[in-house]
């Protein structure tokens, strides 16, 4: 999945460019379903080492704790797709590239892994800027493929949403 082919992402990542060009801030990811998506996206467009910093692909729980800093407890009572996790995912992105911004996505792309409380298509995301920190919880439809680039979609909309309000 390239951002060329996807308009809303090349046109979100256009806009986030701004946002944080403008604050003099970075952007780090911390991935699980997206698999890096989001950083691919955001490294697509020329020019984006002014304002992204890097990404962790935390697909593995033992990836979200021994490198992103979340807790085993978040992972025990909320599970790995959960706001909790996103958001915990998010700040560790945060801190271990010391960034202003960070975005997270944890959720279930399919086909298979869904269950009736996680079903396949759910995403949560978290948001880390500065010291506050906000989630979201969208279901995608579509296949493996089409669930990720949505996911992908959402998170940089979502993102850009966030820091216009900032």
């Amino acid at each position: 999945m390239t951002a060329q082919k996807i308009p809303a992402i090349t046109d979100s990542v256009a806009k986030l460019a701004e946002q944080l060009q403008a604050k003099d801030w970075l952007l780090a990811t911390a991935e699980s379903c997206t698999g890096g998506g989001v950083a691919c996206a955001c490294t697509d467009r020329p020019g984006s080492s002014a304002w992204f910093q890097g990404s962790v692909v935390s697909y593995s729980n033992q990836v979200k704790t021994d490198v992103l800093g979340v807790a085993d407890v978040v992972l025990e009572q909320h599970g790995a797709v959960s706001v909790e996790c996103a958001q915990a995912m998010a700040r560790g992105a945060q801190l271990l590239l010391q960034t202003a911004v960070a975005v997270s996505t944890t959720g279930v792309a399919g086909p298979d892994g869904g269950t009736r409380a996680k079903p396949v298509g759910m995403v949560c995301f978290g948001f880390a800027i500065g010291k506050k920190l906000y989630s979201d919880i969208q279901y995608f439809n579509g296949d493996r493929q089409q669930i990720r680039a949505q996911a992908c979609a959402h998170a940089l909309a979502k993102l850009s949403f966030y820091l216009s309000e900032k």
